[in-house]
């Protein structure tokens, strides 16, 4: 038979509700580490703090190698691999050089700031609203030194996404994330 679409409403779609679904779907993935930008101050900061140690400095004055200490195996991993940051800088003029490394402690990111919920277009839905939102990554277990380093420009903690939910069964679900 044909089927005739009624006038019955849609269940509202709160912001806390979709920003719930959004974290509740970063809970089920696993946590991730996160990419820090070590800039200078950021490697003196380090230091400082006894996250690494500098091992060497090169004729140009310019270059050195850190040894990550035992604390700093405890907060950071590098991409290398190994404990040794290279610190290579083209001049002493280059300010924007960094070196990446990622944070050992793995969280899930989070969801804040849902924006107001718009009637959307979703294949395969006759109904669907979108939102967008922050998404941050969360810095737990992560050591003070490591997180002023994180707070420094050039590292990007959060990132403006879209969510679209659609309505299924009588119930709204998160279709996807982009």
């Amino acid at each position: 038979g044909l089927m005739v679409a009624g006038c019955k409403s849609a269940p509202e779609l709160t912001k806390d509700q979709a920003l719930k679904m959004v974290q509740d779907k970063y809970d089920q993935t696993p946590g991730v580490g996160v990419n820090i930008l070590v800039d200078d101050s950021g490697m003196r900061q380090g230091a400082t703090s006894k996250l690494w140690d500098r091992t060497k400095v090169y004729p140009n004055k310019l270059w050195a190698d850190f040894k990550l200490t035992a604390d700093g195996k405890k907060a950071v991993v590098l991409p290398s691999g190994g404990d040794t940051i290279e610190w290579r800088p083209a001049s002493l003029d280059d300010k924007n050089y960094t070196v990446v490394m990622t944070t050992v402690a793995a969280n899930h990111l989070k969801a804040k700031d849902m924006g107001d919920l718009q009637d959307e277009m979703l294949p395969g839905a006759d109904t669907a609203k979108a939102g967008k939102y922050t998404e941050a990554v969360n810095l737990t277990g992560v050591p003070r030194a490591l997180q002023d380093i994180a707070h420094t420009p050039g590292n990007k903690l959060s990132t403006k996404k879209q969510a679209d939910f659609a309505l299924e069964n009588g119930a709204w679900v998160l279709k996807r994330i982009e």
